[in-house]
């Protein structure tokens, strides 16, 4: 027996998202070459985005930083940032404060790297000097996924379910 609590009528519908790492390849946006974003939640309210980062291939993917926490949790892989010593591996909980610029590396002898990420902001793109170069927030995001879903013959409000 199921028992349903209530909730507030305002109080928009759960997300529950059976299969995160989806079999359909076509699920996957592209974000840059051999690497891809799966949404999982996009909140327009709070300006906030839950996906899975995957990618499959070695090097630096960007150097960036955060106005908010990120909260990250490794699925599959490993990766690292430049500006610290540490290696986030399979299982690994990984706490980003937010201010801190930081260069994601996937180094060589990883074939793939999935990684969930809770980011609330944006992520504001630098150069090796601290300029401004790009960002990326919860609507590029829903833009970036509305623009795939079309081609990929999903259509436009595939993205839809994601959006809070």
């Amino acid at each position: 027996m199921t028992i349903q609590a209530p909730a507030h009528p305002l109080s928009p519908p759960e997300i529950v998202v059976n299969q995160a790492v989806p079999e359909d390849e076509r699920v996957w946006v592209p974000q840059a070459p051999n690497v891809w974003f799966r949404p999982l939640m996009l909140n327009t309210v709070n300006g906030q985005w839950c996906n899975l980062l995957r990618v499959r291939r070695a090097g630096v993917l960007s150097r960036h930083r955060h106005p908010a926490p990120v909260h990250g949790y490794v699925i599959k892989g490993s990766w690292r940032y430049l500006e610290h010593d540490w290696v986030a591996t399979e299982g690994s909980y990984v706490f980003e404060p937010p201010g801190e610029t930081h260069t994601l590396v996937v180094d060589p002898d990883v074939p793939e790297m999935i990684t969930f990420f809770n980011i609330s902001g944006c992520m504001y793109y630098v150069d090796e000097q601290g300029n401004h170069t790009g960002f990326e927030d919860v609507f590029s995001k829903i833009d970036m996924c509305r623009k795939h879903y079309i081609a990929a013959g999903l259509g436009e409000r595939y993205v839809d379910q994601f959006v809070r």
